[in-house]
């Protein structure tokens, strides 16, 4: 169904020229976290783009379409059986006890009662408005939809994504509608993480250009693995259709994207002249997204897309996949709009210029796919690529319960234009060809080792423990984490009781505010008893976390904890040792081994457990928001009562130590 709506004084001349799309519907916000427990990924996501769009009486310029469940032929066309059969049944009652057992063998994945009903709607609202499109009903249109999809591949939901709503939209125009005359799609990801499942699905296709600009870090970024880089160029009559320009490091903004799309996207899309253009429009590598770590503005985004609607006619379908902080993607969302119905980026600048990383990534991706796309085959004038802005070195950003505080008690937060340093100079090969800087190589080391780590405090709870992995933050906290650089879970999961003091300390944190938080006393005494939850993650990871715990910014070009320090508190008196000179949980503790791998904790120094029992530093209980984290690892664990969680907690509050 098909809503023209609004008020706005338009000729009939305009309206035949320009008819933007917008599909929304609230049914899609029936899919959630089971039990309404935070997730980046919710309702509120596309909430606030609509209600955006609203206020700013942009519906009433549009064409509002009703969203339309997708018919399983057109989803099998990209999906396996099994995978659909899974997806529709789900959400029904004979899946209640084993729902949530299920979505926990997915990578970043969760099932409710609305789940199903939700990825059909996502799936088909996206075939629905690129059909009108493709047909000329409408000139361009914006799919607001969830779960996203980019990265649901043919036989497995992941990231969020149950189906590949852009993927299964494609297809149906080449397969099912071939009297509309679409026979080249460009799809465009610029979401900030790779579209691997979108890639899978047309590795062969030439009917299909796929391009994905992506935060990558030589496969340390999610979807962490060698996917997204720029030698991924497709296969047999697909070879050079599918181009992966993987950033090397986060922080790039307007510059380093609208770089990208003079000098490798827009070329090959005269070359390619496609049809109709659909863009992934994930919103996550805007600027203040708690997981892209990037910096695009909204008139980066309006830039980009004016680029494009000199393209197929401006026939140009918009599908929402990522973007976690709401004003963002709303801001955005509303630009990209307005570009559709003004036929002009909003009102903008990008002085600045882009990385050096970024120029080293575009020739590489050029030079890879010269001989596919001769336009590519040209040098860039040096004269340009030595137009840079600063370079980026591998940064953790805290957002802990410990971050170093100052004399005065505020922190020390430091801009990142104040500790950024250059990256090593770009090496050119005898040949002159392009090489690639590689990552730190104590990465690489650490990765191959696993260990638990062993968490008392707001960790407990996965959700919480899950920001210092892929970054975010959970209901509470006062601002976001950055994220390790591997953004795997942990690969197991288990809980243990030790003879330790857990107590809480410390009148207030940057993480949650006034309260105390959780401690302990690394002496172990027979007569206490402490509960933790084990992660089994990488060393590599753990280092990540630790950092995380500890300061406001660091430059990991050095672990914090290297192999020399595992071996030492493993082998031999004492067994913990200050990983950092700072920092409120410095101390990493050795509990002993699981299954052959090293439990190792986190907590304060010695002499500051001293400070406590003294009362230099002060004791306190912890707040409510804290407090109610605690518990839910507690519970959710399966040690505890709610009761008994909170009673232990009331215990470790008011105990003298």
């Amino acid at each position: 169904m098909e809503i023209p709506t609004g008020s706005r004084t338009t000729s009939s001349s305009d309206l035949q020229k320009k008819r933007v799309g917008l599909l929304y519907d609230d049914r899609m916000c029936a899919h959630h976290t089971p039990d309404d427990d935070y997730h980046p990924e919710n309702p509120n996501r596309i909430r606030a783009i609509w209600n955006k769009l609203q206020s700013s009486r942009i519906p009433q310029r549009c064409v509002v379409l009703d969203a339309k469940e997708a018919e399983d032929k057109y989803v099998l066309s990209v999906h396996s059986k099994k995978h659909v059969d899974l997806v529709r049944d789900i959400s029904s009652k004979q899946f209640n006890s084993r729902r949530n057992r299920i979505a926990s063998k997915f990578n970043s994945i969760y099932f409710n009662e609305g789940s199903s009903e939700s990825a059909f709607l996502a799936a088909g609202s996206v075939i629905e408005v690129a059909e009108k499109v493709a047909q000329g009903e409408l000139s361009s249109a914006f799919a607001i939809v969830r779960p996203p999809g980019h990265h649901a591949e043919h036989d497995e939901a992941m990231g969020f994504c149950l189906f590949n709503n852009v993927a299964v939209a494609a297809s149906f125009l080449l397969n099912y509608r071939p009297e509309l005359g679409i026979n080249k799609i460009l799809i465009v990801d610029w979401d900030v993480h790779h579209g691997n499942g979108t890639q899978k699905m047309f590795w062969k296709d030439p009917r299909v250009l796929f391009f994905s600009v992506h935060r990558h870090e030589f496969g340390s970024f999610y979807p962490a693995n060698d996917d997204g880089f720029y030698t991924m160029i497709g296969e047999g009559p697909g070879a050079g259709y599918n181009i992966n320009v993987p950033w090397e490091n986060g922080r790039c903004g307007d510059a380093d994207y609208l770089a990208v799309w003079d000098h490798i996207l827009i070329p090959v899309s005269k070359e390619f002249n496609p049809d109709i253009i659909i863009i992934s429009a994930g919103f996550d590598a805007a600027l203040g997204d708690p997981l892209g770590g990037c910096r695009v503005t909204p008139y980066g985004y309006s830039a980009m897309l004016k680029k494009l609607m000199s393209f197929a006619q401006g026939k140009i379908v918009l599908a929402l996949e990522g973007g976690y902080n709401l004003d963002s993607i709303a801001n955005s969302a509303l630009a990209c709009v307005e570009v559709l119905l003004e036929d002009k980026p909003i009102a903008g600048s990008s002085e600045a210029y882009p990385f050096e990383s970024t120029w080293r990534v575009i020739q590489a991706v050029r030079h890879e796919l010269s001989d596919f796309w001769p336009t590519l085959a040209d040098k860039l004038p040096a004269n340009l690529i030595s137009q840079t802005a600063a370079s980026v070195p591998n940064i953790l950003f805290s957002s802990s319960d410990s971050e170093v505080e100052d004399d005065n008690g505020t922190q020390r937060l430091k801009d990142l234009e104040e500790v950024i340093q250059p990256l090593s100079k770009l090496k050119v090969d005898e040949d002159g060809q392009d090489k690639v800087a590689t990552p730190n190589p104590w990465r690489s080391e650490l990765s191959k080792i696993d260990i638990w780590y062993a968490t008392f405090g707001s960790n407990m709870w996965k959700p919480r423990f899950l920001c210092y992995i892929e970054g975010g933050q959970v209901e509470g906290m006062q601002k976001p984490c950055s994220g390790s650089m591997d953004r795997t879970p942990p690969k197991e999961i288990v809980w243990k009781s030790y003879p330790y003091r857990l107590f809480f300390g410390r009148d207030s944190s940057s993480s949650w505010g006034p309260g105390g938080v959780a401690f302990l006393d690394p002496e172990s005494k027979s007569q206490d008893k402490a509960y933790l939850c084990l992660y089994r993650i990488t060393l590599e990871q753990f280092n990540d976390v630790l950092a995380q715990e500890n300061v406001s910014s660091h430059d990991m070009t050095s672990p914090l904890f290297d192999l020399a320090a595992l071996t030492s508190i493993t082998s031999k008196e004492p067994k913990f040792l200050d990983a950092l000179p700072r920092g409120w949980y410095r101390n990493v503790v050795y509990l002993g081994n699981e299954d052959n791998f090293p439990i190792l904790t986190m907590t304060c120094s010695h002499l500051d457990v001293m400070s406590f029992k003294s009362r230099e530093l002060p004791l306190r209980g912890p707040c409510k928001a804290y407090a109610a984290t605690l518990i839910k690892g507690l519970v959710g664990g399966g040690l505890l009562s709610e009761e008994e969680a909170m009673a232990y907690i009331q215990e470790a509050s008011t105990k003298p130590l």
